[in-house]
């Protein structure tokens, strides 16, 4: 079964931090791009960072720069979303999807169980 799983999250204070996890099985994420969302209470889903196949991050969300930053373990068929300096309205389940190429151009698919970040004190 070809899925991605997200992990990580948890309740963390404001100014805090948290790695989430997106772990491919039934696949190799080697060749394509990996998206990072997140649906807050009451809001649409946003994108926030993508990175393609070749590592290359696209910032999607004004409100995450400079705060979190995306990488990719190909080795261990994993990509990571790094967030720092965590603020309250940060607070949201955060999603992972596969992207149909390597590029974050290229469109994105389902949407997996996703895992919720809390960021209060």
């Amino acid at each position: 079964q070809l899925q991605l799983v997200e992990s990580g999250g948890g309740l963390v204070q404001p100014g805090g931090s948290l790695r989430l996890s997106c772990a491919a099985s039934g696949f190799t994420l080697d060749y394509y791009a990996i998206g990072w969302f997140r649906q807050a209470p009451g809001k649409e889903r946003e994108g926030l960072l993508c990175i393609s196949s070749t590592g290359g991050p696209t910032n999607y969300a004004d409100s995450v720069k400079g705060r979190f930053t995306i990488s990719r373990d190909n080795a261990k068929n994993t990509v990571y979303l790094q967030m720092n300096s965590l603020k309250p309205e940060d607070t949201a389940v955060y999603y992972c999807r596969r992207a149909s190429g390597g590029s974050c151009k290229s469109s994105f698919g389902s949407w997996g169980q996703g895992t919720q970040v809390t960021v209060s004190s």
